[in-house]
């Protein structure tokens, strides 16, 4: 609420892209969504929400927000909790802004390798390749846009395995200084991705920027290789062509902590204007304090600071079917 009075409220004048994870870690989870919402449905041409790695059947069931339906909407919490996982499948995976931002929850994305196969003896002549994503280091290659507009969406949570792994680079996914593509290790799914790769996604398709989210404090704590998330921000790739940002909206994140030491951070949002739409202008603001006391919808003392040690085998990467 802080954000949008602080930025001015959606017109026609005053576009907006948010960027995933509404919900978990939190006790308004709920409420944040619904007022996000409201506004998509009152100004659909204004609003514009993208999915993140939350909006899922997976981290939801484990970071609060299943839970938090449920106290809310007591005997109808489960039926509503399914309209939103039907939601989260629906949600769009980027956004390109005036033609030269690229905006996704975690980043970009591997590509589909041509891989030879076995052929039989009736098989035609030309018929002795076929195409998919991969999951092979040694193989992974950047993906285009293309791509990513014929991958399919739908899925309570984004494969880790198998032929759709787009939708899970796409949410998953984490800058890193080191040069190249290779698998991100460290979560389970996604890729790591160099400098030398922003370069690469920002030339083939006349960009400017990439604006990304996913790393709070926390999981930037984890990482040495990165600047810390204090200022909701930071510029993690400056390159020829322009520059990778994570922004971070949340402050004093996350809202329940297990350590008596908080991370204490800005959050943080960026305006683009006109002409070029390419130059960012940071706006950052602290939490209003003092918080409210909430109750907590998850054990967080209990469930991992971030959600970078997965369980993976506990996703459901099939489709809803209500």
């Amino acid at each position: 609420m802080f954000l949008l009075r602080d930025a001015g409220f959606p017109s026609e004048e005053r576009i907006f892209v948010f960027n995933g994870d509404y919900v978990d870690r939190g006790a308004w989870g709920l409420e944040t969504l619904l007022l996000l919402l409201a506004w998509k449905v009152f100004l659909p041409n204004c609003v514009f929400l993208l999915r993140g790695n939350h909006e899922s059947k997976y981290c939801t069931s484990v970071y609060g927000f299943e839970q938090e339906v449920m106290v809310k909407y007591k005997g109808q919490g489960a039926q509503v909790y399914r309209k939103f996982l039907r939601c989260f499948e629906d949600l769009p995976l980027a956004s390109i802004i005036a033609g030269c931002v690229y905006t996704a929850h975690g980043g970009i994305f591997r590509g589909a390798v041509v891989l030879p196969s076995k052929r039989s003896k009736r098989a035609k002549k030309g018929h002795k390749y076929k195409a998919g994503p991969t999951d092979d280091s040694t193989t992974l290659k950047l993906g285009s846009l293309d791509e990513l507009l014929k991958a399919r969406r739908t899925v309570l949570d984004t494969p880790y395995e198998g032929s759709n792994l787009i939708p899970g680079d796409v949410l998953w996914s984490d800058p890193s200084l080191d040069k190249g593509l290779s698998l991100n290790n460290e979560r389970g799914i996604g890729l790591l991705w160099g400098p030398d790769i922003t370069q690469q996604f920002l030339y083939t398709n006349n960009l400017k920027l990439i604006i990304r989210s996913h790393e709070g404090p926390d999981a930037r704590d984890k990482r040495h290789d990165l600047l810390a998330m204090d200022s909701g921000y930071t510029i993690d790739h400056h390159v020829a062509c322009g520059k990778l940002i994570t922004l971070f909206s949340a402050p004093d994140y996350p809202q329940f902590q297990a350590s008596v030491d908080r991370y204490n951070n800005s959050g943080a949002y960026i305006v683009l204007s006109p002409p070029d739409f390419a130059t960012p202008d940071f706006h950052t603001f602290q939490a209003v304090k003092p918080r409210p006391k909430a109750h907590p919808y998850y054990d967080f003392e209990d469930v991992i600071d971030s959600d970078e040690e997965l369980n993976l085998g506990a996703m459901d990467t099939g489709t809803s079917s209500s």
